[in-house]
């Protein structure tokens, strides 16, 4: 399929997402070049209640505007699908991100307890001797894939670590995260592959559901269990912390907790080791920005990660539902439609950033969205995974000089997550 138009864009169409990553930014452009939003038929999907459509917002003054409304771009009922979930489904994946104010407000109030800068401060040490150890074991094993070998590793140890998570269930828990985020793909939906071809089956998609559910339930069911014992036996970890945690009367329950655990594994996880993954392929394509970096390595690294998560946008996009009738930069919705934030779009946006397609590590301002819009949804984490970016970077750059990509990188098939399933490295 080659899009020479805008009206030729479909993004319900599962064959786009199977695009090379550079025809999917050109068919971007030619929509941020209309003069409204296009509205988009939903994709009728076994199980799932679909509705007549949404709004792609594609623009950084749409994104960033509805990300600042949250009374009339709702986060309820989800965030996370066009479709809603399914009862079964939010129990274990309905998570603070899935809320409005004041609940969402309350627990998130609880939880940014195990994310100032004084508990970062404390994590440096930590996250130091992870990214030592990491390319101990790289350069002791050689080149290789350098999601599953480096990338991946970092963050699913830190959370983990955080958690208080038992070194034997880490295994477990970054697998069952790329089956949740990995619905559609094959490699991760045990065949289920209901995107490459353009066919949906209900088979497909119902071995897809059921995989992806099993994962959330033993996930939930791990933090869940950990959230009991630490009742009894409080520790010196994130779950402890949330556990005791209460904020004007309120206390997370342990299904929360698990809810949350899901939450924090997959977005910490999936969003930094992709973001650790893109990173190595933009400094192996753009070896001037590199050598760049190295003259000043603590004075550019803050720009170098902005840039690297504006590029990369882990997230390609979340959802809103419109709670009444409202006109947004010249364009009205109406209550109870569905609008999609692009964040990979509004991220690439000429009306917003001087030669989009560039990477660019001294890019200033950089008001990218690649950690949310502003507003209350923001990426708690946003500061962690600046930590982790830099700290993996300055170990491979400083003691593995000669890093760098060597082959094209095998790409997550996802509308969801921009993610790297696969890189050759070679050093």
């Amino acid at each position: 399929m080659t899009i020479t138009a805008a009206d030729q864009v479909n993004l319900s169409d599962l064959t786009f997402w199977a695009l090379p990553q550079r025809e999917r930014l050109a068919a971007f452009k030619r929509l941020r070049q209309l003069d409204r939003p296009v509205f988009f038929p939903e994709l009728e999907v076994p199980f799932f209640k679909a509705g007549p459509g949404y709004h792609a917002l594609v623009r950084h003054a749409d994104v960033v505007e509805a990300s600042r409304k949250p009374d009339v771009f709702s986060s309820e009922p989800s965030v996370t699908g066009v479709a809603d979930l399914p009862r079964y489904m939010a129990r274990y994946f309905g998570s603070m991100i899935n809320m409005d104010d004041p609940r969402h407000a309350k627990i998130r109030r609880i939880v940014s307890r195990a994310f100032t800068p004084r508990v970062l401060a404390k994590l440096e040490e930590d996250l130091q001797a992870s990214a030592t150890r990491i390319v101990d074991d790289l350069l002791l094993h050689g080149p290789g894939d350098f999601v599953t070998d480096v990338a991946a590793k970092l963050p699913v140890q830190v959370i983990c670590d955080m958690m208080g998570i038992p070194e034997a269930a880490r295994p477990m828990v970054y697998d069952r995260t790329n089956i949740i985020l990995g619905v559609g793909d094959p490699e991760f939906s045990g065949g289920a592959d209901f995107g490459r071809t353009g066919i949906i089956t209900r088979s497909g998609v119902l071995h897809g559901i059921l995989k992806a559910m099993t994962a959330g339930y033993e996930l939930n069911h791990l933090a869940m269990k950990l959230a009991r014992r630490r009742r009894r036996e409080p520790g010196d970890d994130l779950v402890s912390a949330l556990v005791g945690a209460n904020v004007g009367g309120e206390t997370l329950t342990d299904q929360e907790i698990g809810s949350f655990f899901i939450l924090l594994v997959v977005a910490g996880n999936e969003t930094t080791r992709n973001a650790i993954s893109h990173g190595l392929k933009l400094f192996t394509d753009n070896p001037e920005q590199r050598a760049l970096l190295m003259e000043d390595f603590d004075a550019r690294m803050p720009g170098a990660v902005e840039e690297i998560v504006r590029m990369a946008t882990p997230v390609i996009q979340f959802r809103r539902t419109v709670t009444r009738d409202h006109e947004m930069n010249g364009n009205l919705y109406r209550a109870g439609e569905k609008v999609l934030l692009f964040y990979n779009s509004a991220n690439r946006d000429e009306a917003v950033f001087d030669d989009p397609d560039t990477f660019d590590i001294t890019r200033s301002p950089n008001p990218h969205v690649g950690f949310g819009g502003p507003g209350p949804h923001f990426c708690l984490g946003a500061n962690l995974a600046r930590r982790e970016i830099t700290v993996m970077f300055r170990e491979l750059f400083t003691r593995v000089p000669a890093i760098r990509t060597a082959g094209r990188p095998d790409r997550l098939y996802s509308d969801f997550i921009n993610g790297i399933k696969h890189l050759p490295c070679t050093f």
